[in-house]
Parts: C-alpha cells; sequence; structure tokens
C-alpha cells in the first residue's frame, strides 16, 4: 500500500508539526490544574479536541489511518515526554485503554464499544489493567477471575500499579474465563470505574503520576462489556502491549533529549575558571557520550516500531526488537538525565528545574511494561531459539 511505503515521511511531518503546537499547550493545561486528576483531564481533553488522539485508532473509529502505526505513536510520546511526562502519560493511557477495544471491534460488545469515542475525544480517562501482585510479566498468573452467570459476568481479584487507578473512568480489565486452561484461559472486560463492587487505592510513586491499585469484589458487568471473543484475553493484551512497547522508548528518547538539550544550554552559559564549561574536555566526553546514547537508543526505537508496522513481520522478531529497543533507550536515558543532573551542578537537584524532574520520571521507565532484566531475557531466548 501507498499508505505504508510514506507513513515513515508523512506522518513523521504531520506529527512533529502538531506537536510542535499541541504540546506546550498541553503542558499550559498541566501548569494550570490544581491537582493531578486534573491536569489529566484537562490534557486528555486538549488532545482530543486537537485530535490528536485519532492517531491512536483506527480510521474505522475516526482514526487518522486505516490502522495504528508503531512510528506514530513513538513519534508523538518522543515529542509529548520532551514536554511533560503528565502530557505524555495521557496520551498513552488512552491509548492502551482504547487499542484492544478498537482493535477487536467486530467481536466486541456494544457496551465496551459505547466508551471508545468517549475515550478517544478526552471525555473519558481510560485504564489498562492487567498486572497484578503475582502476575506482572509471567500473563500465565493472572488470578482475577470474570465467571459466566447468564448475561453477565462476575469479576473477582486484585490489580495494581496501574496508571490512572484512581482517577479513571474506565478500565480494561483482562480476568480469567477459563481458568484451568492454558492458551485460552483469559478474556478483556471494558469495566466503568462506577461499577458496583470496584474500588481503588492510590500508589506514592516516583514522578507523582497517578498510579494505583484495582480492587474487583463480586463485579458484575454486562456479557456485552466484553472485548474480543472469550478466551482471546492473552492475545489481545501481548498485541497491545508489542505496538505499545517500542513508544516506551520514544518516551525515554523525548526525556533524554530534553536532559542533553538542558545540559547543552548550561554548559555553554556557565562561567567556571574563566570560560564556559562547554570548553572543558570532560564536559565535552559526557556531552559527547550522551548524545551517542539517545542516537543510538533511537535507531533501535524505530527500527521496533517499523518491524511492528510490517504486516509480514513474524511475532518473534516483533517482540525481540521490542525488547531491544526498550530495554536500550530506558537504560541510556536513565544515564543520560543523570549526566545531565551532574553537569548542572546545584541547578541539576534543584526540584524547581526540568532536570531533577526528569531525573524522577525516567526511572520509572526500567520497570513498567516489562522490566530491564526481564527485556534481557525475553531478548536472550529470542537469539537463542
Amino acid at each position: 500500500m501507498i499508505e505504508d511505503r510514506l507513513i515513515h515521511e508523512e506522518v513523521a511531518r504531520a506529527v512533529r508539526a502538531a506537536a510542535e503546537k499541541v504540546a506546550p499547550r498541553a503542558l499550559k493545561r498541566e501548569h494550570d490544574a490544581k491537582d493531578t486528576e486534573a491536569a489529566m483531564r484537562g490534557i486528555a481533553k486538549y488532545l482530543g479536541e486537537k485530535e490528536t488522539l485519532r492517531w491512536v485508532t483506527t480510521k474505522a473509529h475516526g482514526g487518522a489511518m486505516s490502522r495504528v502505526y508503531s512510528a506514530a505513536l513513538c513519534l508523538w510520546r518522543e515529542s509529548l515526554a520532551y514536554q511533560s511526562g503528565l502530557c505524555d502519560l495521557a496520551f498513552a493511557m488512552q491509548g492502551l485503554g482504547s487499542n484492544p477495544i478498537s482493535e477487536n471491534s467486530e467481536t466486541s460488545g456494544q457496551a465496551a464499544l459505547d466508551w471508545l469515542p468517549k475515550i478517544l475525544s478526552g471525555d473519558a480517562l481510560a485504564g489498562f489493567a492487567l498486572t497484578e501482585p503475582g502476575a506482572g510479566t509471567d500473563l500465565a498468573g493472572i488470578s482475577t477471575t470474570a465467571v459466566r452467570e447468564g448475561d453477565s459476568y462476575v469479576l473477582n481479584g486484585t490489580k495494581v500499579y496501574i496508571s490512572n487507578a484512581d482517577i479513571a473512568d474506565v478500565f480494561t480489565v483482562f480476568a480469567a474465563t477459563n481458568p484451568s486452561e492454558s492458551r485460552r484461559r483469559l478474556s478483556a472486560f471494558v469495566v466503568p470505574k462506577k461499577t458496583l463492587g470496584l474500588t481503588t487505592v492510590a500508589t506514592n510513586v516516583l514522578g507523582g503520576h497517578p498510579i494505583g491499585e484495582i480492587h474487583l469484589k463480586n463485579v458484575r458487568v454486562p456479557a456485552s462489556a466484553r472485548v474480543g471473543e472469550e478466551g482471546r484475553g492473552l492475545g489481545i493484551a501481548l498485541s497491545t502491549l508489542h505496538r505499545f512497547r517500542p513508544t516506551v522508548g520514544a518516551a525515554a528518547l523525548g526525556f533524554a533529549q530534553r536532559a542533553l538539550d538542558e545540559a547543552v544550554q548550561h554548559v555553554k552559559q556557565r562561567q567556571q575558571f574563566g570560560a564556559p564549561l562547554a570548553e572543558l574536555q570532560m564536559v565535552q566526553g559526557k556531552i559527547a557520550d550522551m548524545a551517542c546514547r539517545i542516537d543510538s537508543a533511537r535507531l533501535l526505537v524505530y527500527r521496533s516500531a517499523a518491524y511492528a508496522d510490517d504486516p509480514e513481520m513474524g511475532r518473534a522478531d516483533v517482540a525481540r526488537t521490542g525488547s531491544m529497543a526498550k530495554l536500550v533507550a530506558t537504560e541510556n536515558a536513565q544515564l543520560v538525565v543523570d549526566d545531565a543532573v551532574q553537569l548542572l551542578g546545584g541547578r541539576g537537584v534543584n526540584l524547581d528545574g526540568p532536570v531533577a524532574g526528569l531525573y524522577e520520571e525516567v526511572r520509572a521507565l526500567r520497570i513498567y511494561e516489562g522490566a530491564s532484566d526481564v527485556q534481557k531475557l525475553l531478548i536472550a531466548r529470542g537469539v537463542l531459539a
């Protein structure tokens, strides 16, 4: 398709041009808000109004293109993360929450489909409820259950470290409908936060992002709230994670690039021993290392996005390159941000400055959607296979 051949050129131009206008204004929504929830709602609504959220869904549901492209998602997340971690989170969560529904719309119930336009307009905040106390990367360990009772399902279980847990309006919840089976044991459901029996508890984490626990006690949802076919939840979860995993690396690129730019500006202006810091060879060496780490990670991120966007690419290659991109980009970003803190000295640890905030933001990226050590295991298995 012509669309496939032009995706990297046309989408890159379109997204970067739009991001230059959207990101600073979305950041203003964050600054003007009284609390995190107000900030997230303001940002999501603004992204919806400016049609930014069209990029997280397909044209059939009002999206920008015939299918969702990881390359476009990466470009958006890198651009938004450069401005604000919260702006990036708002975009990512609306995508994670809506993607399972839009990608499986033909086999999803009406109660699930009804939430899609609300998420894509930014009128409703979304959550993606997968992780449990005993099941993170190992999805086979999910113990939350969904028992069919007539025209309903009854859900019981606990989800932890869920973004938007305490502020979302609706969650895509993964639960075991066939606990005794191995391949078709999980199903996905759209569960509104106001459903009787659903409670949330906020968790304090680095960066101040809205993360918490979801407790499901005899939560009853109609069968029409199911996303996709019963027993296809594992495939839905993996497909969504494969689509979005490279974008975590892209968010790390945004953080790292902002840190480098702040460091470069500082060392050019800061005078020591009668000359700018930028003239010191040790400083120049550190700047060179930072630039190389960012560009090498960027190559991996956009290669993995290209693999994810290629319908002829095997799932194993998509998974392996996605893990490599996520691992290298997040680890490199941590090093870059740490170097920026060091170069800025006292300004680097000033909580009112951007670099100290980046230091808190970047650490979580090495954990969520698969910790770095887990990514190494996945990469090694792919290579050995």
